[in-house]
């Protein structure tokens, strides 16, 4: 199990390893469970609209962002249940659990 973690973990990374597509996640993440349309999102990152999806892609095939029809557009959210379970995952064993250190931390991504 702990090496399926560890892919997971390093599958998500990965996506987000991109200037683009972590400006696209950042974004995703302030826009809350609404999420965005697509075409917002390509304007906002200021690339081509085919750009924006294959990004969007990227992160949809590591479950970092979640997408649904609107009509006629594609609205994109952040999959924050994911992204807390990456979290938790890097914290697991963080500063060999000493609270004083990483406490707070935990604490806020144990949700």
């Amino acid at each position: 199990m702990a090496k399926k973690n560890t892919q997971d973990a390093v599958d998500k990374l990965a996506a987000i390893a991109h200037e683009g597509r972590l400006k696209l996640m950042r974004r995703l993440i302030k826009a809350g469970d609404a999420g965005m349309a697509a075409g917002d999102l390509a304007r906002f990152a200021g690339v081509s609209a085919t750009t924006a999806s294959a990004q969007l892609q990227v992160l949809g095939n590591a479950d970092l962002v979640s997408v649904r029809r609107s009509g006629r557009m594609m609205i994109y959210a952040a999959n924050y249940q994911s992204m807390r379970g990456l979290l938790r995952f890097l914290m697991e064993d963080c500063c060999a659990d000493r609270p004083e250190i990483c406490g707070p931390l935990k604490e806020s991504v144990a949700g």
